[in-house]
C-alpha cells in the first residue's frame, strides 16, 4: 500500500487523553471529516483524519482515487481486494502504536469511519491484537465477512460498536448494514445499530449527535 499523506490533526483544547482515528470514504480525503468532528467539541481528545493513498479502483473502471483498497465489485458475493484490506489494516495498526508512544494507550482509541473507511475500520477494530475503547461504523459494511466470527480477535468479543446507515444508501446499501449488524451480534455483545429513514449515502446532525453520545460514553 502506497503511502497516505500526513493525517488532519485536530488537537485537544485541553489535556490530550484520547484519540479518534476516522477514516473517510472512497475518493474523498480526510478534510472533509474535519470540520464535523470538530463540532463534536471533545476537548481532551485529538482526531486523526488521515487521507488515502491514490490508488486505481476496479469498480470505477480503474480511475485512480483516494481508496484504502481496491473495490473490485458492488455484489456482496463478488470478489474482494484481501491483500489490500489487510496491508491497509497494518497501516491503521501503526497510527495506533504511533499514538501509544505519545502516552495514549490504546484502550482510549476509538477508530471510525464512513462507507470503505467504516469498512476498513470495522475490519482493523475486530482484528486489533490491543484493546481498543470502541469503533465507529457510518454506512458501510465488513470487509471479508465469510472469514468472520473466526477471524476477530478474542478481545473483539466486548468492544463497544456503534453502527449507523441510512435506509436510502443506494451506494452501501443498507440491506449491507443490516447484514452486517446480524452478523456481527452473534459474536459481539455490546452491537448498536442506529437506522435513519430519510437518510441517503450521507451523514446528517442526528447521526453526528449519535457518534457524540457513543464518544461520550467510552472516552469519558
Amino acid at each position: 500500500m502506497a503511502a497516505c499523506s500526513p493525517p488532519l490533526i485536530i488537537s485537544p483544547t485541553d489535556k490530550h487523553t484520547a484519540t479518534v482515528i476516522f477514516f473517510h470514504g472512497l475518493g474523498d480525503t480526510g478534510h472533509s471529516w474535519a470540520a464535523g468532528l470538530q463540532v463534536l467539541k471533545f476537548p481532551h481528545v485529538k482526531f486523526l483524519c488521515p487521507t488515502a493513498p491514490t490508488i486505481s479502483v476496479t469498480l470505477n473502471g480503474g480511475v485512480k482515487m483516494p481508496s484504502w483498497f481496491d473495490l473490485k465489485s458492488m455484489s456482496a458475493d463478488g470478489p474482494e481486494d484481501e491483500q489490500g484490506i489487510k496491508r491497509a489494516s497494518e497501516t491503521v495498526f501503526q497510527m495506533i502504536e504511533e499514538e501509544e508512544k505519545r502516552g495514549i494507550p490504546s484502550s482510549r482509541i476509538v477508530l471510525g469511519g464512513f462507507s470503505q473507511g467504516g469498512a476498513l475500520a470495522l475490519y482493523s477494530a475486530l482484528l486489533c491484537p490491543k484493546p481498543l475503547a470502541g469503533v465507529i461504523a457510518l454506512s458501510c459494511w465488513l470487509p471479508l465477512y465469510k472469514q468472520f466470527p473466526y477471524a476477530a480477535v478474542g478481545i473483539a468479543h466486548d468492544l463497544p460498536l456503534l453502527q449507523c446507515h441510512g435506509e436510502l444508501d443506494v451506494v452501501v446499501p443498507f440491506k449491507w448494514g443490516r447484514m452486517t449488524y446480524d452478523l456481527l451480534r452473534t459474536f459481539m455483545t455490546h452491537v448498536e445499530l442506529k437506522t435513519y429513514k430519510v437518510l441517503c449515502h450521507t451523514t446528517n446532525d442526528e447521526e453526528m449527535k449519535q457518534v457524540g453520545r457513543f464518544l461520550e460514553k467510552v472516552l469519558p
